[in-house]
């Protein structure tokens, strides 16, 4: 037996009628960008969110970027930014103008170490991204008590944390701005990119949507230069399809990771990731570390077990941003000694097959 890391084509053969449907209208009518589609999807998003805006934009690093321009930081300005993420977190930083600062992640949740922010926030510190990674929120109270402090906004990567929630409130709104990737392996995802960004500040809401349409809101009404970047109707009919089962499929990458508990708490060699008391937690990834990770993901693939590596190389180390000279400073935790290893979780895993073969690895 194979137990896939990721299998798009059988949750699609779950939903095949309705996602078939959702396609088939869409190219009928011919609607392809814009429309009533992206509409409701803007607002379903919205309310299952829990957020009074949604913007519908072409990915997730465009949300970042988007919304980066959209809070008016002053040009050059700092922006901080955890060491352990996808490069898209600090990218889209630099491409808006800004300077980024790396700090350090918790090695327990494996989100924003604020401690370590603390000690990097400087008088060019203009705002802090809180990614929530791995689908566990961040410490948000904290950040927010920062923010107002020192005046900084507040910028949350949701990327990996739809349907996520921090003491009973969904991510996205607790900050400034959330900004949303519907790649497609995301827990919600489309059949191609998308993204979107969520805000309960009006004003934000309208020049982020300006600045994803050309500057404009009316056709050929350019207030300013924007970029195009639009979710398109195809990618929101689809998502308004699986947004309906999107509380479902947590419910059930929840009961995996409970399954990873139960049977790895006792091991000796793994350690599993912390849940923190105050999150609900939709477990985009199950993550452990493992000082010989390589020898187990050998094991646990030779079993039928796919697992995957998120990420092998800290940001600051990346080739990327070496000439941001960040890569040898003391006290960051992520470097290639944190050996961490994704085992597969999703609503295609059938548990008690699960269970099975992690008892056979590991007893």
């Amino acid at each position: 037996m194979k137990i896939k890391f990721l299998d798009l084509h059988a949750q699609y053969l779950s939903i095949k009628a309705e996602i078939d449907f959702a396609i088939e209208s869409i190219i009928k009518d011919s609607a392809y960008i814009g429309g009533k589609h992206v509409k409701q999807f803007e607002e379903n998003f919205a309310k299952y969110q829990d957020a009074d805006f949604c913007i519908g934009v072409g990915n997730g690093t465009d949300a970042l970027e988007i919304s980066l321009e959209a809070l008016d930081l002053p040009k050059g300005s700092e922006v901080i930014v955890p060491a352990n993420s996808f490069i898209a977190s600090a990218e889209a930083i630099t491409r808006s103008g800004f300077k980024i600062i790396f700090c350090d992640a918790y090695q327990d949740d494996y989100t924003i170490n604020i401690e370590d922010v603390k000690k990097r926030i400087t008088n060019k510190t203009s705002a802090i991204i809180a990614v929530h990674l791995y689908g566990h929120p961040c410490n948000m109270d904290p950040l927010i008590e920062l923010a107002k402090k020192y005046h900084l906004r507040i910028i949350e990567d949701c990327a990996q944390a739809h349907g996520s929630m921090y003491k009973g409130k969904k991510v996205g709104t607790i900050g400034d701005i959330g900004c949303f990737s519907f790649y497609p392996g995301k827990n919600l995802g489309a059949y191609g990119d998308g993204g979107a960004i969520l805000t309960n500040n009006q004003i934000l809401e309208k020049k982020c949507r300006m600045i994803a349409n050309h500057g404009r809101i009316a056709k050929y009404d350019h207030e300013f230069e924007g970029r195009n970047s639009r979710l398109d109707s195809l990618q929101a009919a689809i998502l308004n399809v699986k947004l309906k089962y999107l509380d479902a499929w947590i419910d059930h990458r929840q009961q995996v990771a409970d399954t990873y508990f139960d049977v790895l708490h006792n091991s000796s060699d793994i350690i599993l990731p912390v849940k923190q008391t105050w999150v609900k937690q939709a477990y985009h990834l199950f993550v452990v570390r493992h000082s010989k990770r390589d020898n187990l993901r050998n094991v646990l693939e030779n079993s039928g077990i796919q697992t995957g590596i998120h990420y092998p190389i800290a940001l600051p180390k990346l080739k990327a941003f070496l000439y941001l000279n960040q890569d040898k400073e003391d006290g960051f935790c992520w470097t290639e000694d944190v050996k961490l290893l994704s085992l597969p979780i999703g609503e295609h895993i059938i548990i008690p097959e699960l269970k099975s073969i992690l008892e056979e690895i590991f007893y």
